[in-house]
């Protein structure tokens, strides 16, 4: 069993405030004092200090918390499975979503069908699966965005086009534009925090160009009304290959060259057996 102190450790490492951390908690500041005071005696370490007024994770503490987020996923993954155990064992994925809107659903519904396993999908941003990644609120992500490596397991789900998109008769429509022609169009644009708004944000950034840079930006978090507005003629948008293909009033422009290839990754909790649910959703696990 992990450690009742972790868990307070792992809630000031989340929250990074010492009496917002003893509420949330419904313990005394003392008491969670305390408890950080006991893992340094037993680590033999600073976990915490102070820069001027902000509190500030040592390079232990980070260390701790990568394993010790891993532990408690394992530990409640074993509670999972023994009260279910003569039921499915529940499944908990994250997609963002171009994945979960336009290329997971097919495979979701095969594990419902495969009668094995009880999944649940819940289609966000990159940002915020991440942070249930991290609290132990999903089993596995299917991300299309950027994400810090060195923090999380992950493994290739596929590589996908990233285009732009415009209005059929468009004078895009075909073509290979210039960012500098792309600047006089209105943008529509995903909320910050998703995976195809960064990759955008990236390409300008390579040409010294940024999100408002252009005419106008329009910014919508579905790709339903996304596809609505370009295809009226409001806007132009770039989206992974599958989302454009879903719609048929839509033409397909690239950015200066050919379409760009961007990575969909499995993404888990490092040192934990999450890394089991990639066999699961590759077909490999029953």
């Amino acid at each position: 069993m992990l450690d009742y102190r972790m868990d307070t450790f792992l809630k000031l490492c989340e929250i990074m405030n010492y009496r917002i951390t003893a509420e949330q908690l419904n313990m005394t500041q003392p008491a969670v004092t305390q408890h950080i005071h006991y893992l340094e005696r037993v680590y033999g370490c600073r976990l915490f200090s102070y820069d001027g007024r902000s509190l500030a994770k040592t390079d232990a503490a980070k260390l701790l918390e990568e394993y010790a987020r891993s532990a408690r996923y394992d530990q409640q993954t074993v509670q999972r499975a023994i009260a279910a155990v003569h039921e499915r064992e529940i499944l908990r994925i994250g997609a963002t979503k171009t994945i979960g809107e336009y290329i997971l659903p097919t495979r979701f519904v095969q594990l419902w069908q495969e009668g094995v396993y009880q999944p649940s999908l819940l289609v966000d941003n990159t940002a915020h699966l991440l942070e249930l990644l991290d609290r132990g609120e999903l089993d596995i992500a299917l991300i299309e965005g950027f994400f810090d490596r060195t923090a999380y397991g992950a493994k290739l789900y596929r590589q996908e086009p990233f285009v732009g998109i415009c209005a059929k008769g468009h004078a895009f429509a075909g073509r290979k534009i210039s960012i500098e022609e792309l600047l006089a169009e209105t943008l529509v644009v995903r909320e910050s925090g998703s995976g195809t708004r960064a990759v955008l944000e990236q390409l300008l950034e390579q040409s010294n160009y940024a999100i408002d840079s252009f005419r106008s930006v329009c910014c919508v978090s579905s790709f339903a009304v996304t596809t609505q507005l370009v295809a009226a003629g409001l806007g132009i948008s770039f989206v992974y290959q599958a989302v454009a293909e879903s719609t048929q009033n839509l033409d397909v422009f690239y950015l200066n060259a050919s379409p760009i290839l961007r990575e969909m990754n499995y993404v888990y909790l490092k040192n934990s057996s999450a890394q089991r649910w990639v066999a699961v959703l590759e077909g490999e696990g029953n």
